[in-house]
């Protein structure tokens, strides 16, 4: 029986927007728009140096309606330097293919296939003994269990299956092409070729069901190596699924325990030990990071009051651990708190700070009010925050018990510091 071996990837998104990135007159912006393109000439890179026989894309190539054909001149080159090698290329579209005019509109190079949308399709490529099925989408919002229809195993063959899918759901994803793991290893396939989920997971390894993730993450939601899997079979058996990582740019959240630290001096060396850890880790690529300051620390109110001077001085100790050519900070976040509570005290001041230490369950209630009367004297306000800000999470009574406690902590240092 015929060996082979394929990469599988999914989720390109090439010339995804990332918005967001002119507001900050610091971010490399140019680097990260173009990372998604030299994350896929990694991809092909990689195909041709390890001599794969073909490659698997499980949807979303493009990234919504763009107009650009550009975007889509740029994956036919890149295709195309596929085919030449004599790799075939077997694609399917996903939700954001399914909106694209360039998707519609495109021809693909010779040797690069996109499967039907109109109903699952089968394509043998024979010289290797594989069937490969799948069904792209027609639509962004499908909602079906398209997987059902997808045809019975050829025997004989090596059954390679490609969905895009959220399988039985991932939190951030929307629920396209449902379905369960038990559903697609009873199917009698050989190895699932899953899309959409941008977070690799090996989801069984009998059969195989794998999400390779994306190819470059595009925002700190996407944090962490991204690549491709590169799949190796024996005598029509799965002998080796290995994660290739394949982005120029690292996405990561750096967490500096402050816990214990006498000044503000001693958070920043810590902040530079982990920057420094933190830039070597990510192996030459661009490191695209949030700093997340967490503990009990007696600098806190050195760090709390003013949050554009703190960022200032954590940019420059940054920079003591490397270039700025080597990492952009994207966001601080201060989670850091008081070392110890204030002294009690007698007079109205020790007063507020005991309510402010253990305040009343109605103290929720009247916070709530206050909130939803502030919002409701600005129309529109409410919507252009969004459902996720603290006002309107406090408004409808759902402020969550972070927030809470960062307003405690900043005020009792406040109070203490007067």
């Amino acid at each position: 029986m015929p060996s082979f071996r394929f990469l599988h990837a999914a989720d390109l998104h090439l010339d995804s927007p990332l918005r967001g990135l002119d507001a900050d007159l610091s971010a490399p912006a140019a680097r990260i728009r173009g990372a998604s393109r030299e994350a896929l000439s990694a991809l092909v890179d990689l195909a041709i140096e390890e001599k794969v026989d073909f490659v698997v894309i499980a949807g979303d190539l493009y990234d919504g309606d763009w107009s650009d054909f550009r975007t889509g001149q740029a994956l036919v080159a890149a295709l195309a330097k596929l085919t030449r090698a004599g790799i075939r290329v077997v694609a399917i579209r996903g939700n954001h293919d399914a909106e694209s005019q360039i998707t519609r509109d495109l021809r693909l190079p010779e040797g690069a296939t996109l499967l039907s949308t109109r109903r699952p399709e089968s394509l043998v490529l024979e010289q290797h003994g594989v069937v490969l099925h799948g069904q792209s989408f027609a639509s962004r919002d499908i909602t079906d269990n398209i997987a059902m229809s997808y045809p019975a195993p050829r025997a004989g063959l090596f059954n390679l299956a490609l969905l895009h899918t959220a399988a039985t759901g991932r939190p951030g994803h929307a629920s396209y092409a449902p379905c369960t793991v038990e559903q697609l290893a009873r199917h009698g396939y050989d190895y699932w070729a899953l899309g959409h989920i941008h977070t690799r997971e090996e989801v069984l390894r009998d059969p195989w069901i794998v999400f390779p993730g994306n190819l470059q993450g595009r925002h700190i939601n996407e944090a962490g190596a991204k690549g491709a899997s590169l799949v190796t079979v024996r005598d029509n058996h799965v002998v080796a699924v290995e994660h290739r990582t394949l982005d120029v740019v690292r996405w990561q959240r750096v967490l500096v325990d402050c816990a214990g630290a006498a000044d503000d001096g001693a958070v920043l060396d810590r902040v530079l030990r982990a920057v420094g850890e933190a830039v070597d880790a990510a192996g030459g690529r661009l490191l695209a990071l949030r700093l997340e300051l967490f503990g009990a620390t007696a600098a806190h109110a050195t760090l709390s009051r003013d949050r554009a001077g703190t960022l200032g001085r954590l940019r420059a100790a940054a920079l003591e651990a490397a270039s700025e050519e080597d990492f952009w900070i994207e966001a601080v976040r201060l989670d850091t708190r008081p070392a110890a509570m204030p002294v009690a005290r007698s007079d109205a001041a020790g007063r507020l700070l005991a309510a402010i230490a253990a305040p009343p369950p109605e103290a929720l209630e009247e916070l709530a009010d206050y909130a939803a009367q502030l919002l409701s004297r600005a129309p529109g306000l409410r919507d252009a925050l969004g459902p996720d800000h603290p006002a309107v999470q406090a408004a409808d009574g759902r402020l969550g018990a972070e927030w809470l406690d960062r307003a405690r902590d900043l005020l009792l240092t406040r109070l203490a510091e007067d």
